[in-house]
C-alpha cells in the first residue's frame, strides 16, 4: 500500500537516446564590437586560472547586456557610460519573467557583478580609459535562510522510490546516498571519476569545486555500500563506452548536472514532496541534519567546501531543533510544571 501523499510509478520501456543538435545558426550577436572584447576577457579569465563554469556563468550575463545595448544602438565600449550602466540596472530592477515575477536581487546582483569585472579588465588593459562601472553600486543582498529542508523522514522516503531491481534504479539509489551523505554540488557530483572513490578508506575526492577548490570528503557506510553493488552490478551494464566517469546514464555516458537534477526531482515527486529545489535539497539537509546531531560548524565548513566560515553559520540557524529543546525546557509559559513545588495546604480557621 503506498504511503500518504506517495505517486505509483508506471514502467515505461527504455527511451530512444534522441539524435544530437542540428546545425548551428551564426551568433546573432557576433558582428558587434563587445562581443569581441567579451571573447577576448574570457580568455584572459581561462590563462588567469578561472574555472569553466565561472566563464559560462558570466558569459550568460555578459551577453544579457550587449543584447540590451545593441537594442539601443550602443554596440562599442567607448559607448557605455556610468548613466547607461545605471539605466541597465534599472532594467532589470523592472523586468519581468514571462510568469510575472521579477527577478531576485539575488539574480540581479548576478546580472551585474560580471559587468563591473567586464570593464575593469577592459580599463586595465588600456582599451578604455577609465573604468565607467567602477562608481556603480550594486544591490544590497538580502541574507535569507534556505526555503526548504527535507527532514529526515522525507529524505529516507526519496531513498526508497530508487528501487534496486533495475540497473537503473541502483545507480539512482547510489548516486542518492552520496549526494545525501558527502553534500556535494550536483557539478561536483557530475565531475566524479572512479579513482576519485576510494572504498576501502571510505573517501570521495572532490575535484575543482566551487572556486576551483579540490577537498577529501567521507563517504558514509551505507551511501558505500550502495556504491560498491552500483560499481559491480549497474555500471558494468550501462556503460556504452570505456571512460573514467563515475555516474552514468541509460545510454552508458557520464552525467551531467541537470541529468543530476532531473533524477532527483523525479524521486521526490513520486515520494509526493513538493518543495522548490532539487540536488541542492541533499546538501541542505545533510548539514542541517549533522548539526542538529551536535556536528562542530568547523567540520561542516570542510565538508561542504565553504571558503568562508559566515556561509556555514546559515545552518545554525536552520537547525530548530535544539533551540526549540532549549525553549521549552526554559520558558516560563508552560501548559503543565511538573517539577514544580507544591504549594502547603493552608488549614481552615477553628470556629471562635
Amino acid at each position: 500500500m503506498p504511503r500518504k501523499g506517495q505517486r505509483l510509478k508506471t514502467r515505461r520501456p527504455n527511451a530512444v537516446k534522441p539524435a544530437g543538435p542540428g546545425k548551428r545558426t551564426g551568433d546573432p550577436l557576433g558582428h558587434l564590437e563587445l562581443i569581441a572584447f567579451m571573447e577576448a576577457h574570457f580568455e584572459w579569465m581561462l590563462v588567469a586560472g578561472y574555472s569553466a563554469d565561472t566563464v559560462r556563468a558570466r558569459r550568460v550575463a555578459i551577453r544579457h547586456f550587449i543584447a540590451w545595448a545593441a537594442e539601443r544602438g550602443l554596440s562599442r565600449p567607448t559607448e557605455i557610460t556610468k548613466p547607461v550602466l545605471e539605466r541597465y540596472q534599472r532594467h532589470l530592477f523592472y523586468y519581468r519573467k514571462p510568469d510575472g515575477r521579477p527577478l531576485t536581487i539575488g539574480s540581479q546582483h548576478s546580472m551585474l557583478t560580471p559587468l563591473k569585472g567586464w570593464f575593469r579588465w577592459m580599463a586595465r588593459e588600456n582599451h578604455l580609459l577609465f573604468n565607467p562601472a567602477s562608481e556603480l553600486q550594486l544591490p544590497k543582498l538580502p541574507r535569507h535562510l534556505p526555503r526548504s529542508i527535507l527532514s529526515i523522514q522525507e529524505v529516507e522516503a526519496i531513498l526508497a522510490e530508487a528501487e534496486p531491481t533495475t540497473p537503473q534504479g541502483v545507480r539512482d539509489r547510489a548516486l542518492l546516498e552520496t549526494l545525501y551523505s558527502t553534500g556535494l554540488r550536483r557539478t561536483e557530483a557530475a565531475k566524479v571519476k572512479l579513482y576519485d572513490l576510494n572504498l576501502a578508506r571510505g573517501l570521495l575526492f572532490v575535484r575543482e569545486g566551487k572556486g576551483g577548490r579540490d577537498r577529501v570528503v567521507p563517504v558514509g557506510e551505507r551511501a558505500l555500500a550502495w556504491l560498491d553493488r552500483y560499481l559491480v552490478e549497474a555500471r558494468p551494464q550501462l556503460i556504452a563506452a570505456p571512460h573514467d566517469g563515475l555516474f552514468v546514464t541509460d545510454y552508458g555516458e557520464p552525467v551531467g548536472p541537470n541529468y543530476i537534477a532531473a533524477r532527483v526531482k523525479l524521486y521526490m515527486y513520486h515520494a509526493g514532496i513538493a518543495k522548490p529545489g532539487a540536488a541542492h535539497l541533499f546538501r541542505h539537509a545533510m548539514a542541517t541534519h549533522m548539526m542538529e546531531a551536535g556536528a562542530d560548524i568547523r567540520v561542516l565548513q570542510a565538508l561542504l567546501g565553504h571558503a568562508q566560515l559566515n556561509t556555514t553559520e546559515i545552518y545554525t540557524h536552520v537547525s530548530i531543533e535544539h533551540l526549540r529543546a532549549i525553549h521549552a525546557a526554559t520558558h516560563p509559559a508552560k501548559l503543565t510544571r511538573p517539577n514544580a513545588e507544591p504549594q502547603p495546604t493552608v488549614p481552615p480557621a477553628e470556629p471562635d
